[in-house]
């Protein structure tokens, strides 16, 4: 079957080393759009930090959509909700608290804020913030609103003290929640429902769709889920091995227009 739909990730895929946009990318998402192409962003970002990119791409009305937040939400690009998978306050307690056992930073995330307990803000809260065009809050655990809706929890540090932390996440943990390591000094915890893949099918079978008609393009751990539903699914030249072993085809690097040659190559008649 054709591809109808076009699911594509953002930070290492759509966009280049400078978190931008190349030319040859905006005009191979307007050649599938030419041909009726659902093109559709699948990010960890809030919507605030996929905006300048959906306009730049055209994409606008209640009948375009992002999956964001690693698949806990799905929307129109005009910001209606679809589908809103979040945490509950206990969640939080016990996630921050795992946080301090395990001796990372934590943060968490709700539509529009970041929220941190820990003094000692990490540089890596201040660049999420920067990136995803979200303030941050501090909050001690007892001034966190008990009501607040959590899209996702994140441990965040860097690399050689992330990884022996992720080896110490509780069974019961991977249990509770959707975990997934999104880069190296990123480790997410959602929803167990939440996953970019299982958002992609709920959306695909509202617009009558099915996984053959579905193309996923990605490079991280995040992006896996997505990558085993479509049948048509692409890892970047830049991907981690696991998205790579998993995938159908292989397209270019980031810096190296691999979005553009993959839709080019697979998607368009």
């Amino acid at each position: 079957m054709s591809v109808k739909l076009i699911a594509i990730d953002m930070d290492g895929t759509l966009l280049n080393e400078h978190s931008e946009l190349n030319p040859a990318t905006i005009e191979a998402v307007h050649a599938a759009q030419a041909q009726g192409i659902k093109v559709v962003l699948c990010t960890g970002r809030p919507l605030n930090g996929v905006t300048p990119f959906i306009k730049q791409l055209g994409l606008k009305g209640d009948d375009e959509y992002v999956i964001t937040f690693n698949g806990a939400m799905a929307q129109t690009v005009e910001g209606k909700i679809m589908t809103s998978l979040t945490l509950t306050h206990n969640d939080y307690i016990d996630i921050e608290a795992l946080s301090r056992k395990l001796g990372v930073h934590c943060h968490v995330e709700s539509e529009d804020h970041i929220y941190t307990a820990n003094a000692d803000i990490s540089p890596y809260t201040v660049g999420e913030s920067s990136l995803v065009q979200m303030p941050i809050r501090y909050r001690s655990t007892d001034q966190m609103r008990a009501d607040l809706p959590i899209v996702k929890c994140m441990f965040i540090d860097t690399p050689d003290v992330l990884g022996p932390a992720i080896e110490k996440v509780p069974a019961d943990f991977h249990d509770r929640y959707y975990i997934v390591q999104s880069e190296p000094f990123f480790l997410e915890l959602m929803n167990k429902a939440a996953s970019k893949g299982r958002t992609l099918k709920v959306l695909a079978e509202q617009l009558h769709l099915n996984a053959d008609e579905v193309m996923a393009i990605g490079d991280q751990g995040n992006d896996l889920s997505m990558i085993e539903y479509a049948t048509n699914s692409v890892a970047m030249g830049n991907a981690i091995d696991d998205v790579k072993a998993v995938a159908k085809y292989e397209t270019k690097t980031n810096i190296e227009d691999g979005v553009a040659h993959a839709i080019k190559t697979w998607a368009l008649a």
